[in-house]
């Protein structure tokens, strides 16, 4: 019993580990990938997710600059 116990403690810990990754460089590196493929619409969606959850981080700097490059206006300023 105990050894099913400590196997489901390093599971779930294995799993909280990789749910620990920085969320605005994934949101950036998807919207970046979103870019290349010309959907702009939907790497929009991400840079202002970005913005949103994010505002303090240098990936929403970031994000607003490549707004700005798209031709994008952010109306929360």
């Amino acid at each position: 019993m105990r050894q099913i116990v400590l196997i489901l403690m390093v599971i779930v810990a294995a799993v909280l580990s990789g749910c620990s990754g920085n969320g605005a460089e994934q949101l950036f590196d998807t919207a970046k990938l979103e870019e290349l493929q010309n959907n702009r619409e939907h790497a929009t969606k991400l840079y202002q997710e970005i913005i949103q959850k994010y505002p303090e981080s240098d990936y929403a700097k970031r994000a607003k600059e490549r707004l700005s490059a798209l031709g994008i206006t952010d109306k929360r300023k």
